[in-house]
Protein backbone atom coordinates (compact mmCIF):
# COMPACT_ATOMS: atom_id res chain seq x y z
CA UNK A 1 0.00 0.00 0.00
CA UNK A 2 2.82 2.40 0.88
CA UNK A 3 4.52 1.82 -2.48
CA UNK A 4 1.24 2.41 -4.30
CA UNK A 5 0.67 5.74 -2.51
CA UNK A 6 4.24 6.85 -3.24
CA UNK A 7 3.88 6.02 -6.94
CA UNK A 8 0.55 7.90 -7.12
CA UNK A 9 2.01 10.94 -5.39
CA UNK A 10 5.06 10.87 -7.68
CA UNK A 11 2.89 10.71 -10.80
CA UNK A 12 0.76 13.56 -9.48
CA UNK A 13 3.86 15.62 -8.72
CA UNK A 14 5.15 15.05 -12.27
CA UNK A 15 1.79 16.06 -13.73
CA UNK A 16 1.81 19.22 -11.60
CA UNK A 17 5.42 19.96 -12.66
CA UNK A 18 4.36 19.76 -16.31
CA UNK A 19 1.89 22.59 -15.49
CA UNK A 20 4.69 24.72 -13.97
CA UNK A 21 3.82 23.87 -10.38
CA UNK A 22 6.90 23.29 -8.24
CA UNK A 23 6.56 20.45 -5.74
CA UNK A 24 9.22 20.48 -3.05
CA UNK A 25 8.08 17.37 -1.25
CA UNK A 26 5.48 14.65 -1.67
CA UNK A 27 3.75 15.54 1.60
CA UNK A 28 2.69 18.84 0.03
CA UNK A 29 0.96 16.97 -2.79
CA UNK A 30 -0.75 14.68 -0.27
CA UNK A 31 -1.95 17.69 1.74
CA UNK A 32 -3.28 19.37 -1.40
CA UNK A 33 -5.00 16.13 -2.41
CA UNK A 34 -6.85 15.96 0.91
CA UNK A 35 -7.95 19.60 0.78
CA UNK A 36 -11.70 19.99 0.50
CA UNK A 37 -11.99 23.80 0.54
CA UNK A 38 -9.72 26.53 -0.78
CA UNK A 39 -10.54 30.12 0.20
CA UNK A 40 -9.30 33.04 -1.84
CA UNK A 41 -9.13 36.76 -1.13
CA UNK A 42 -10.42 38.52 -4.23
CA UNK A 43 -10.87 41.86 -2.46
CA UNK A 44 -7.26 42.40 -1.44
CA UNK A 45 -8.14 42.79 2.26
CA UNK A 46 -5.62 40.19 3.37
CA UNK A 47 -3.10 40.17 0.54
CA UNK A 48 -2.88 43.89 -0.19
CA UNK A 49 -4.13 45.39 3.09
CA UNK A 50 -7.02 47.05 1.21
CA UNK A 51 -10.54 47.53 2.52
CA UNK A 52 -13.58 49.56 1.48
CA UNK A 53 -16.68 50.72 3.30
CA UNK A 54 -19.65 48.79 1.90
CA UNK A 55 -22.42 49.47 4.44
CA UNK A 56 -23.08 51.95 7.22
CA UNK A 57 -25.60 51.87 10.04
CA UNK A 58 -27.28 55.10 11.09
CA UNK A 59 -30.86 56.26 11.65
CA UNK A 60 -31.64 52.67 12.71
CA UNK A 61 -31.08 51.40 9.17
CA UNK A 62 -28.27 49.83 7.18
CA UNK A 63 -27.29 52.05 4.25
CA UNK A 64 -25.22 51.05 1.22
CA UNK A 65 -22.08 53.14 0.83
CA UNK A 66 -21.43 54.66 -2.57
CA UNK A 67 -17.82 53.72 -3.25
CA UNK A 68 -17.72 55.18 -6.77
CA UNK A 69 -15.18 57.94 -7.34
CA UNK A 70 -17.81 60.38 -8.64
CA UNK A 71 -20.44 59.40 -6.03
CA UNK A 72 -22.88 58.53 -8.84
CA UNK A 73 -23.98 55.16 -7.49
CA UNK A 74 -26.94 54.34 -5.30
CA UNK A 75 -26.23 56.36 -2.23
CA UNK A 76 -27.93 57.54 0.90
CA UNK A 77 -29.37 60.84 2.05
CA UNK A 78 -26.38 62.93 3.12
CA UNK A 79 -28.78 65.34 4.84
CA UNK A 80 -30.06 62.58 7.11
CA UNK A 81 -29.89 63.49 10.82
CA UNK A 82 -27.82 60.40 11.65
CA UNK A 83 -25.25 60.88 8.91
CA UNK A 84 -23.80 64.15 10.22
CA UNK A 85 -22.58 62.82 13.60
CA UNK A 86 -21.39 59.55 12.05
CA UNK A 87 -19.40 61.47 9.47
CA UNK A 88 -17.91 63.70 12.17
CA UNK A 89 -16.73 60.68 14.17
CA UNK A 90 -15.41 58.98 11.03
CA UNK A 91 -13.33 62.03 10.11
CA UNK A 92 -12.00 62.90 13.58
CA UNK A 93 -11.67 59.56 15.38
CA UNK A 94 -9.30 58.23 12.74
CA UNK A 95 -5.52 58.23 12.59
CA UNK A 96 -5.17 57.41 8.88
CA UNK A 97 -3.72 60.04 6.54
CA UNK A 98 -3.11 60.20 2.81
CA UNK A 99 0.54 60.06 1.80
CA UNK A 100 1.84 63.39 0.48
CA UNK A 101 1.79 64.43 -3.16
CA UNK A 102 -1.25 62.47 -4.35
CA UNK A 103 -3.74 65.26 -5.04
CA UNK A 104 -4.00 64.34 -8.74
CA UNK A 105 -4.63 60.64 -8.00
CA UNK A 106 -8.25 59.48 -7.60
CA UNK A 107 -9.19 59.10 -3.91
CA UNK A 108 -9.76 55.35 -4.04
CA UNK A 109 -6.30 54.80 -5.56
CA UNK A 110 -4.37 56.97 -3.09
CA UNK A 111 -1.93 55.37 -0.68
CA UNK A 112 -2.66 55.84 3.00
CA UNK A 113 -0.58 55.77 6.17
CA UNK A 114 -2.62 53.79 8.67
CA UNK A 115 -4.34 50.46 9.04
CA UNK A 116 -6.72 49.10 6.42
CA UNK A 117 -9.98 49.75 8.28
CA UNK A 118 -9.10 53.37 9.08
CA UNK A 119 -7.89 53.91 5.50
CA UNK A 120 -11.27 52.67 4.22
CA UNK A 121 -13.11 55.08 6.53
CA UNK A 122 -10.83 57.97 5.48
CA UNK A 123 -11.45 57.30 1.78
CA UNK A 124 -15.21 56.99 2.35
CA UNK A 125 -15.44 60.33 4.16
CA UNK A 126 -13.13 62.02 1.66
CA UNK A 127 -15.47 60.87 -1.12
CA UNK A 128 -18.71 61.82 0.64
CA UNK A 129 -17.64 65.03 2.42
CA UNK A 130 -14.23 66.02 1.09
CA UNK A 131 -11.59 68.06 2.88
CA UNK A 132 -11.07 65.62 5.76
CA UNK A 133 -7.61 66.97 6.56
CA UNK A 134 -8.94 70.56 6.63
CA UNK A 135 -11.83 69.45 8.86
CA UNK A 136 -9.35 67.87 11.26
CA UNK A 137 -7.29 71.09 11.28
CA UNK A 138 -10.39 73.13 12.22
CA UNK A 139 -11.23 70.68 15.04
CA UNK A 140 -7.80 70.24 16.62
CA UNK A 141 -7.20 67.06 18.58
CA UNK A 142 -6.47 67.74 22.26
CA UNK A 143 -5.90 64.18 23.44
CA UNK A 144 -6.63 60.61 22.43
CA UNK A 145 -6.89 57.05 23.66
CA UNK A 146 -5.75 55.04 20.63
CA UNK A 147 -7.53 51.86 19.60
CA UNK A 148 -6.15 48.67 21.12
CA UNK A 149 -7.36 45.09 21.03
CA UNK A 150 -8.01 44.98 24.78
CA UNK A 151 -10.34 47.99 24.98
CA UNK A 152 -11.69 47.64 21.42
CA UNK A 153 -12.42 51.37 21.14
CA UNK A 154 -10.73 54.65 20.27
CA UNK A 155 -11.54 58.02 21.85
CA UNK A 156 -10.35 61.50 20.94
CA UNK A 157 -11.14 64.91 22.39
CA UNK A 158 -11.24 67.94 20.08
CA UNK A 159 -11.51 71.70 20.20
CA UNK A 160 -14.65 73.10 18.63
CA UNK A 161 -14.15 74.72 15.21
CA UNK A 162 -16.32 77.64 16.36
CA UNK A 163 -13.78 79.89 18.10
CA UNK A 164 -16.48 81.49 20.27
CA UNK A 165 -17.41 78.07 21.71
CA UNK A 166 -14.68 77.13 24.20
CA UNK A 167 -16.13 73.71 24.95
CA UNK A 168 -14.43 70.48 23.89
CA UNK A 169 -16.18 67.52 22.35
CA UNK A 170 -15.42 63.82 22.46
CA UNK A 171 -15.73 61.35 19.58
CA UNK A 172 -15.54 57.59 20.03
CA UNK A 173 -15.57 54.53 17.80
CA UNK A 174 -15.42 50.85 18.58
CA UNK A 175 -17.15 48.47 20.93
CA UNK A 176 -17.22 50.00 24.43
Amino acid sequence: LLATVTVCLTLTAKRMASKNCLVKNLEAVETLGSTSTICSDKTGTLTQNRMTVAHMWFDNKIHDADTSEDQSGKGFDKNSPGWTPLQRVAMLCNRAEFKAGQDSIPILKREVNGDASEAAILKCTELTHGGVIDYRAKNKKVCEIPFNSTNKFQVSVHENEDASDKRYFLVMKGAP
